[in-house]
């Protein structure tokens, strides 16, 4: 007998409505209220120890390791840069824009008992110096599931891909 309750499901299998890719959402969601509080430190613990933030450059990559990102943190780099953001004095903090962001168009990749790969849109309107930026990206997060309690859920793998990530991309002073 196969089991079926860890097999990754064809993305067409697998409804949004799915209990798994909505825990998968929520926790999206709930990223991105944290960033546009700039709520950094509760941000940093919805990644799983192993787990990357990424940036590319090149929107087709799949290989972050062996070519140059905007952005490629581990668990160690995110915690560098959510102290850069969030103490002392630093720039990028204290002149920092006010985002808003809207998640959704959300697409499951795959799905089982354990992990949901999403994709989505990310459109984020920031607002510095009486000035508004749009940031538009789509977002690919795998996120880990919490054998006992969804709180537990984490972040494995975000990956932001910027419509314009080959061009000029000013300094955000916030996290995508």
């Amino acid at each position: 007998m196969t089991d079926t309750t860890t097999t990754p499901a064809p993305v067409a299998a697998v409804p949004t409505t799915d209990p798994r890719v909505v825990r998968a959402i929520e926790l999206i969601w709930r990223e991105a209220e944290l960033l546009d509080r700039a709520a950094y430190l509760a941000w940093e613990e919805l990644y799983a120890a192993d787990g990357t933030y990424v940036v590319p450059i090149d929107p087709e990559t799949e290989d972050f390791d062996d070519v140059l990102n905007m952005v490629y943190d581990d668990a160690r780099m995110r915690r560098m840069r959510v102290t850069r953001m969030t103490e002392g004095y630093a720039i990028a903090a204290v002149d920092a824009a006010r985002t808003v962001r809207t998640v959704s168009r959300f697409v499951p990749e795959s799905v089982s008992d354990s992990e949901v790969v999403v994709r989505s849109a990310q459109v984020l309107i920031a607002f510095k110096r009486d000035r508004h930026d749009i940031w538009a990206a789509d977002l690919v997060h795998r996120i880990r599931l919490s054998p006992q309690d969804p709180a537990g859920d984490a972040i494995v793998r975000k990956v932001v891909r910027l419509v314009n990530s080959e061009s000029a991309v000013p300094a955000a002073g916030f996290l995508l």
